[in-house]
């Protein structure tokens, strides 16, 4: 997104009709986010600009002996869509499949820290993460995560983002601010966090935030330190006093946290102005959800639906979201001099994109790229093993100091996607181990270490999942990306871990020493490079076999790789240790043992 003088020279001639546009759009109505309007207007472009926008007549001068035309056939002219704030890493497709997914759904642009990737890899994977974005249809401007791990005590990642650090990728153009910036990080004055927040001033970016539950004081401090956005409001009340206290806010609805008709109530009960500093993001997706609702067309309708006029959704998912992040200049319109990013749609009430252009090209439709893009061969980076040593069962059974008797233990009850509560179980204890009970539903679960660094590996005991048998375990697990595994025994447990550590990484159920389902991530054991149709038919079937062991979750696989992420309270669960977040440290999950 560089201009050199000689580039800038080019763009402004074609702007003023010197040079001739290489495209024009013909018959259509422009929904011109920048002033509520819809009228006929014809499009320029050159390259991967638009060069100007207007009547017939005004771009009669714009085209030349070898400018094509592309019909709009009387459609709805809409700026390429952005998403506000994307772990793209969690829906198991790397950015290549990522972008055949999102895009043909008019998701032209997405505001990510690419953070997954760079925990298990480091700056020079990170590059290559650029270089195969630069190849695809889906722009990604990039947040230079405030400090990685974002874990309340530190777990374990393969590389550490340090203000060090921020000395130096700020300076990357890839870098349009810090992404992600915690609010127990700024709250416990973390030297990292605020060397990245000091970095960003430093150098005029804007520090992207992330805020759940935060009120009163606590969120008045937090402002002080210069967050300007925030993606996570669990209730509407939530968004109107950060909107009153100056955010942006983009309301987030992803696979398994549908906060958008809750959070939209600001919008359509309490005060309709505040539409206009509002904007979506889905945070984390699954391409079984992508294939089955849509992505941003999806947050679209679903806003509609809620009571928003058309217009201000559209303005939601555009131009309000590029705003926020101080983009505008380059995306969320359809204006002289930005992107050209444009979606081709029949109607704007049910909100169908028929075709999708992107970067001055056309590239989608009927929700397909019309060509092949393919992956970039993966370097080492990407492809290592995971450097943890096999188990054993006995790696998974809890050891305590009496033979037999009963163990009061802490267990962390998943309540929603990031929310466990204390959860007290009296278990049994037999030759000094405690026992899990499926029948109270206090199982195990543990997180090791994948990266080769310290071999650390915790175990605590989870209820919620009701699993009645066998294990699951995964090693896409934001937001370190360790290997988390969950069971009824011990000796299935073990056995998934070991079968990932041989397979390089994934998602895997298994039941008596056997694989039920298996879905291979061997991209940094984080993503795949199939087709998001491959990849949904085994999240369909991943989800099935954990049902199979008895658990009624709606998504049982991602509501337990959610388990390390430390920043929502009450409990989780890293490789660290179980955290009690409220007091930001580690617990014993023994409460009391009793000796018979």
């Amino acid at each position: 997104m560089e201009r050199t003088v000689e580039q800038l020279k080019e763009r402004i001639r074609a702007g003023g009709a010197k040079i001739p546009a290489e495209k024009v759009i013909k018959n259509g109505q422009l929904v011109n986010v920048m002033t509520s309007e819809i009228y006929p207007a014809e499009i320029a472009i050159y390259k991967d600009m638009i060069a100007a926008v207007g009547d017939e007549a005004e771009i009669a001068d714009y085209i030349g002996p070898d400018t094509e035309i592309i019909d709009a056939k009387g459609r709805y002219l809409v700026p390429g869509m952005i998403d506000g704030h994307i772990h793209s890493e969690c829906s198991k497709l790397s950015i290549t499949s990522y972008s055949k997914a999102v895009v043909p759904h008019g998701t032209t642009s997405m505001i990510s820290g690419l953070d997954e990737y760079i925990s298990v890899s480091d700056l020079d994977g990170l590059q290559e993460i650029f270089a195969e974005v630069k190849k695809s249809p889906l722009k990604v401007f990039w947040g230079a995560p405030y400090k990685t791990p974002y874990t309340v005590p530190q777990s374990t990642v393969s590389f550490n983002f340090t203000k060090e650090v921020h000395q130096t990728v700020q300076k990357w153009p890839e870098c349009f601010g810090v992404w992600e910036t915690v609010t127990e990080f700024v709250q416990e004055e973390d030297e990292d966090t605020l060397g990245a927040i000091e970095e960003a001033s430093k150098n005029n970016l804007p520090v992207f935030g992330c805020a759940p539950m935060a009120s009163g004081k606590k969120l008045n401090a937090y402002l002080c330190s210069g967050v300007r956005l925030d993606h996570e409001s669990y209730d509407h009340v939530e968004v109107v006093e950060k909107m009153r206290k100056g955010m942006h806010m983009l309301i987030r609805e992803s696979c398994v946290t549908h906060f958008l008709a809750e959070n939209m109530r600001a919008v359509t009960e309490v005060n309709p102005y505040l539409a206009r500093r509002v904007s979506f993001c889905t945070d984390d997706v699954t391409a079984t959800d992508i294939l089955e609702k849509g992505h941003m067309d999806n947050l679209v309708r679903l806003a509609i639906k809620a009571g928003v006029e058309p217009m201000t959704a559209i303005q939601m998912a555009t131009i309000n979201s590029a705003e926020a992040y101080r983009i505008d200049h380059l995306i969320g319109s359809i204006c002289p001099g930005r992107i050209a990013d444009v979606l081709f749609v029949e109607d704007l009430q049910d909100f169908k994109v028929d075709e999708v252009m992107t970067n001055g090209n056309m590239v989608a439709k009927d929700y397909k790229l019309t060509y092949d893009l393919k992956a970039p061969e993966r370097s080492p980076i990407f492809k290592g093993e995971l450097k943890c040593a096999k188990t054993t069962a006995d790696d998974f059974s809890y050891h305590v100091p009496i033979e037999n008797g009963e163990a009061k233990v802490l267990s962390l009850d998943v309540k929603g996607p990031f929310v466990r509560k204390r959860r007290d179980v009296v278990l049994q204890v037999k030759d000094g181990i405690v026992q899990p009970d499926t029948e109270q539903d206090a199982i195990m679960v543990s997180v090791l270490e994948r990266f080769g660094k310290n071999g650390n590996k915790s175990l605590a005991f989870c209820s919620g999942w009701k699993l009645k048998k066998g294990a699951m375990a995964s090693t896409n697990a934001p937001d370190d990306n360790n290997l988390v595994v969950m069971g009824a025994n011990a000796e299935d447990m073990s056995f998934a871990v070991n079968y990932l550590i041989e397979q390089g990484g994934g998602q895997v159920v298994v039941e008596d020493g056997k694989v039920i389902e298996f879905l291979p991530l061997p991209v940094g054991g984080i993503v795949s490079d199939e087709e998001p149709e491959v990849v949904a038919a085994k999240e369909a079937k991943i989800d099935e076999a954990a049902r199979y062991l008895g658990s009624d979750l709606p998504n049982p696989m991602m509501y337990m790789f959610f388990l390390p992420i430390t920043a929502i309270p009450d409990y989780a669960l890293t490789d660290a240790g179980p955290v009690d977040y409220c007091a930001l440290t580690t617990y014993d999950p023994i409460l009391e043992l009793v000796e018979k």
